[in-house]
């Protein structure tokens, strides 16, 4: 299975390299001896246009499971961010990325990165992942609108 798993992925690097979308980026780690992980990557999600979460870069990983394309990555925000579906250790809760939800084994990455920048602006409110962010969501949006662009704020890319 993983030769499966890895012919995908390379696959999905050289997709990625030909075509993403603009502000992203997504490429494997380096492994400890300096070669290419394909199984672990680092990826930048930036904050939509006209968003409150404009400005920032959202950096997070995506592990790859050795059953992968039948299993879904598991995404996680470093560091973690102050959102409705994203759990306090950083992971995505989101139904593409659920096997048991809607994930499939055509989903690619740049889907799944569409997919996240998506959920940023537009949280699902039937699957919260963080309590506080989600109550503050509810509750007082005014609050929330402020902290997420207080967050945006702390996420802006250094050069």
């Amino acid at each position: 299975m993983s030769g499966i798993c890895r012919a995908r992925l390379a696959e999905e690097r050289k997709a990625w390299r030909k075509d993403h979308p603009f502000g992203f980026y997504a490429r494997p780690t380096k492994a400890e001896d300096g070669s290419m992980n394909l199984m672990k990557w680092e990826a930048g999600i930036p904050g939509k246009a006209g968003s409150l979460w404009e400005g920032g870069m959202y950096k997070l990983t995506l592990d790859f499971p050795e059953e992968f394309p039948t299993k879904p990555p598991k995404c996680k925000f470093t560091p973690p961010l102050f959102h409705p579906n994203v759990y306090p250790s950083g992971t995505v809760c989101l139904s593409i990325l659920d096997e048991d939800k809607n994930w499939r084994a055509s989903i690619n990455v740049k889907q799944i990165l569409l997919g996240i920048q998506d959920l940023l602006t537009e949280p699902n409110n039937a699957d919260p992942a963080q309590a506080p962010a989600y109550h503050l969501f509810q509750t007082d949006k005014a609050a929330y609108d402020k902290r997420i662009r207080q967050q945006a704020r702390e996420m802006v890319p250094q050069d």
